[in-house]
């Protein structure tokens, strides 16, 4: 049997309305906060009592916490309720995507530990206050890709159509400035790799709950600098990009050349950087860009297994070696928890083109993060499949995306991205000057 769906019921049915012009009335934005979540999740369990009521998420350090440091696995004492294989995958498969199932198949040595749920998605009351807003005024414009009134916020917590729940997951708060440092990995069938380090730098204008109105540029998302520092041979390379609702703008230097260059490829289906041909651009954080080339579906809601609260995968309590194995993470360290997500499906539109025909993305209820996504090829043959393993900064709050790896199951390989467990520090907070984010900027930055 394949997955089955389930809409929401009862009095929550209003949250789900398959017309594609149908508009949230005040009846039914006025569930948020109460029987929704501010974000638009079912506050309530589920009827099984396998999936918890969310009573607010994880606010507080579980012990003393300095801010930028690697994150205490708060749920260290949980124990599994059960592991997935091959072996047993068909008695779990309503509970499993189709890219989950393959990845079982495919790889012998690969499970899914499954613990308990635990629903610690938190974000600062602003973020709250700015989505609670949004319900009845937000529209999507150009014909859906961009959408207008709001600078801040969920746009489309109760979301009425495939655009508006991508939308949510493209404009989800990831809070204000800093910088981190992280490796990605393209490991072969046989295990091997050779890390590639880079500096990100974010400044996030949409949502920004620091920044006032002129700090703020109209329509513009984030800016952020991608500078690869290792190794040797690729170091010195730097990304600019300024992403805006319904454009982006992207700048290259290349330490050879000394030049700053634009880069309009950095977009769709064009390779990633240093990515050996593993992921797209647009795989970034699960997708990300231009949503025009896509017709976009909302299916509905399903429970299903994903990684959540992945502290012990992501933290330094561990060693980037004891995370990637052949074929895929160890399983021993990655966390797999029971959660409702949105189910959206991305189709291919007629006269464009991409690599990936069709996209299912899995996007969790109560951050709005693509926690799953499987794709398919040209032949409707599934393809690549990509997870994202995440933890909540519980000294901001919010849920971020930590560890995303991308399968291609055609050749056997994957790509780690996001590798932060040999850094002696998460993040550094920064007072990011817009002035940082130009290509004048970027220029300096090259040079030094």
């Amino acid at each position: 049997m394949r997955n089955s769906l389930t809409i929401l019921g009862a009095a929550l049915a209003l949250a789900f309305v398959p017309a594609a012009h149908a508009e949230v009335s005040a009846a039914q934005a006025a569930e948020l906060g109460k029987s929704l979540t501010p974000l638009g999740a079912e506050r309530a369990g589920n009827a099984a009592g396998t999936i918890p009521a969310w009573d607010g998420g994880l606010t507080k350090p579980p012990g003393a916490h300095t801010s930028g440091d690697h994150y205490a696995d708060p749920f260290a004492a949980d124990q599994p309720l059960l592991e997935i294989t091959a072996a047993n995958a068909a008695q779990h498969q309503d509970k499993l995507t189709p890219g989950q199932l393959a990845l079982l198949n495919t790889y012998p040595t690969w499970k899914i530990k499954v613990y308990p749920t635990r629903r610690s998605a938190a974000f600062p009351q602003g973020h709250y206050d700015q989505t609670v807003a949004n319900a009845t005024k937000v529209k999507l414009a150009d014909n859906g890709s961009s959408f207008s009134g709001t600078t801040g916020g969920i746009p489309f917590p109760i979301p009425q159509n495939g655009m508006e729940a991508i939308w949510n997951h493209l404009a989800r708060y990831r809070g204000e400035a800093y910088a981190m440092n992280w490796s990605q990995a393209a490991v072969t069938r046989t295990g091997s790799y050779t890390p590639v380090r880079f500096e990100y730098e974010y400044d996030f204008h949409y949502g920004s709950l620091t920044k006032s109105d002129a700090e703020r540029e109209p329509n513009k998302l984030f800016n952020f600098l991608q500078t690869v520092t290792a190794p040797a041979r690729l170091a010195g390379q730097i990304l600019l990009v300024h992403e805006f609702l319904d454009s982006r703008q992207a700048w290259t230097y290349n330490p050879g050349q000394r030049r700053v260059r634009l880069a309009p490829n950095v977009s769709y289906d064009n390779p990633g950087t240093a990515a050996d041909g593993l992921r797209t651009n647009d795989d970034f954080i699960m997708f990300n860009g231009a949503i025009d080339r896509y017709d976009w579906k909302l299916v509905g809601k399903q429970e299903i297994y994903v990684p959540y609260n992945s502290y012990k995968l992501v933290g330094n309590q561990v060693k980037m070696a004891d995370v990637l194995m052949a074929g895929h993470l160890n399983p021993e360290h990655a966390r797999y928890e029971l959660h409702r997500v949105w189910v959206v499906e991305a189709t291919l539109k007629q006269g464009t083109s991409h690599i990936y025909h069709r996209r299912t993305f899995y996007i969790d209820e109560d951050s709005w993060m693509i926690v799953v996504a499987d794709k398919y090829d040209s032949r409707g043959q599934l393809w690549r499949v990509s997870e994202q393993h995440n933890i909540n900064f519980y000294d901001v709050p919010m849920q971020y995306p930590s560890l995303e790896v991308h399968h291609d199951l055609q050749s056997g390989r994957y790509i780690a991205m996001g590798l932060r467990n040999d850094e002696p520090r998460l993040y550094q907070q920064a007072d990011r000057r817009s002035a940082r984010f130009t290509p004048a900027g970027l220029r300096d930055l090259g040079t030094r």
